[in-house]
């Protein structure tokens, strides 16, 4: 009796996992799917917007920063210089600007009295000098402007919440306008790349449902949504060759490999468990059959 009990056991152990594995199985034949994907999110290349040496460093690398943060700091010396010439030549304009306005005005004056004292081409010189007087104090005002513009550029904040990446300066170190010194990874902007083969792309459309398995947490699933599809992938072929022509590389006929086209998916709400991490690698099934779906 107990043996015949152990059977019927074992055989309805048997019939479940059997079950299971044909309705896994079936997941993936109903549903495209694959191995080849990659979690991918915005990184910021961190540029300085002036020259100057590197004084100060706030952060260390891979470390966690809000947007405002302080990354580092340039020599603001040069540039507070610059500030403080371009406030003397702007006070200098102003104080000039005021001579030949008195002077403009009394010679318009006497103009206006008696257009036999003044010549025309001396009304004309002044109002001249003081209409370029005006532009001087213009071009002055600008001038501080870029100088204080570029004296705040001396300090270089976070764009965006993230991690600070590959921080290879140090203070002392020259920093170059629009070369880019450091990387920031944006930690709001994950989604994952799958990478599907050409013939599975006909049965994908944008906003069909999607699961995330990552090689970092092989027990959790992540949901989410197909947001688009890439219309184009770099070619090999047909790039220059000698002469100019097309280099087309010699296809064997009996190995057609299919291509692999990215498929961006958006990520839903993540466990509290789950940090991603730019390049890890990710299996991804688009979920055309939910009922046939068997959840981890």
């Amino acid at each position: 009796m107990k043996i015949t009990i152990k059977l019927l056991l074992a055989f309805a152990i048997l019939g479940i996992a059997l079950f299971l594995a044909y309705n896994k199985y079936k997941a993936y034949i109903d549903n495209p799917w694959t191995r080849d994907g990659q979690v991918r999110t915005q990184v910021i290349q961190v540029t300085p917007r002036i020259n100057g040496m590197v004084v100060k460093i706030h952060v260390i690398d891979n470390q966690q920063v809000k947007i405002g943060d302080l990354l580092f700091e340039i020599d603001p010396s040069q540039y507070q210089v610059k500030l403080n010439q371009s406030n003397a030549k702007l006070k200098r304009t102003r104080e000039a600007a005021k001579g030949t306005k008195i002077e403009f005005e009394r010679v318009k004056n006497i103009y206006t009295k008696d257009k036999g004292a003044v010549s025309q081409k001396d009304l004309v010189r002044n109002e001249t000098s003081y209409y370029k007087s005006l532009a001087s104090i213009d071009s002055s005002k600008e001038a501080v402007k870029t100088a204080t513009l570029n004296l705040s550029y001396t300090k270089v904040y976070a764009e965006v919440d993230g991690y600070v990446s590959n921080i290879n300066f140090q203070i002392g170190s020259q920093a170059t306008a629009n070369k880019p010194i450091l990387a920031l990874v944006d930690e709001n902007s994950y989604w994952v790349f799958g990478f599907f083969r050409e013939d599975s792309i006909p049965e994908i459309e944008i906003g069909d449902e999607a699961k995330v398995t990552l090689m970092a947490y092989p027990d959790i699933s992540l949901l989410g949504k197909v947001e688009s599809i890439a219309w184009g992938i770099a070619h090999s072929d047909g790039n220059p060759g000698n002469n100019l022509l097309p280099s087309v590389q010699p296809v064997f006929q009996w190995i057609r490999l299919a291509q692999r086209i990215p498929v961006r998916i958006k990520l839903d709400k993540l466990p509290k468990e789950v940090k991603l991490r730019f390049g890890l690698t990710a299996s991804v099934m688009i979920l055309k059959s939910k009922s046939k779906i068997v959840e981890k």
